[in-house]
């Protein structure tokens, strides 16, 4: 069964990154030091605004290439991640102790899904390192990577493992949001059945997964949101090798929060979109699976 719920993953995470992903790109480069310059604040535009500006203009000078630079990565990494999480965090639940009625309390599950996470962080943070670089970086740069393979490569040979494993403290820490969201998701699942005992607890109607996610996502990305943006500016080498005296210094209390507009836009579609596409897949997989053999 962890295998399908790992190929139910990897379908979920594929689908939502190649639909979504340059709003992804410009969350990425909103986080990045450049967005905190003080030359910026000058042409301050509410975030949504500087969401469609960066997007416009990523587009007129690289094309609609260039809206998915840094995709093969981000492929990569969302259905690896996806994956492994789904296939971990299976196993783990299987582990775990019941109540009368089979189910877990939120802690089983808060646990599960942290143990999932770490675990998915350590390998598939070598990724995202490259995904980060390449969303923050023109075609036309100097330095910049070829693709998926390159980046790796050029990392292992000038920075090594570490590089490879910069932001990595922040990425453990991350696994908090995966394990309140899904604490919250299995548990809002819990309460619609319970409300209506006669639904069919296989699966439940596309609206309510994309409630169910949308609500449990947010819950845990207002938690969560500024280690992504610690993350990534620790993943970007020109700010890995730029000496803070602490972080708030760097960005501020509010600079924690940057990038928080396209994650939005991107943060429900995303979530619904993954969501919906694993459990029909998983529902489907458990309809059709042949029966063990005696």
């Amino acid at each position: 069964m962890a295998g399908k719920q790992a190929l139910a993953g990897f379908g979920a995470g594929f689908t939502s990154t190649t639909i979504l992903h340059p709003l992804d790109m410009v969350k990425t480069r909103l986080q990045g030091k450049y967005a905190f310059d003080d030359a910026d604040k000058r042409h301050r535009k509410p975030m949504f605004g500087r969401t469609v500006s960066m997007l416009r203009a990523i587009s007129h000078q690289d094309g609609l290439r260039g809206l998915y630079r840094g995709l093969t990565p981000n492929l990569a990494g969302a259905t690896a991640s996806w994956a492994l999480y789904f296939w971990w965090y299976d196993m783990f639940k299987a582990r775990a102790t019941k109540d009368e009625h089979g189910h877990m309390s939120p802690g089983q599950h808060l646990i599960a899904s942290a143990q999932a996470g770490a675990l998915t962080a350590i390998t598939t943070n070598p990724l995202w390192v490259v995904k980060t670089r390449m969303c923050v970086t023109n075609r036309t740069d100097q330095h910049a990577y070829r693709g998926l393979l390159d980046g790796l490569g050029q990392i292992a040979r000038k920075e090594g493992i570490r590089g490879l494993y910069k932001g990595m403290v922040p990425a453990l820490f991350g696994v908090s949001h995966g394990a309140l969201q899904f604490m919250a998701y299995e548990d809002l699942k819990k309460w619609r059945i319970n409300v209506n005992p006669a639904k069919n607890k296989e699966r439940l109607s596309t609206l309510e997964y994309m409630v169910m996610a949308s609500t449990s996502k947010l819950f845990a990305t207002v938690s969560t949101y500024p280690y992504q943006v610690l993350r990534s500016r620790l993943q970007n080498q020109q700010e890995a090798n730029q000496k803070y005296r602490g972080v708030a210094d760097a960005i501020g209390l509010l600079g924690f929060y940057k990038g928080l507009a396209p994650n939005a836009l991107r943060v429900l579609p995303g979530t619904c979109i993954t969501f919906v596409v694993y459990e029909n897949l998983s529902a489907y997989f458990r309809e059709h699976a042949r029966p063990a053999p005696n």
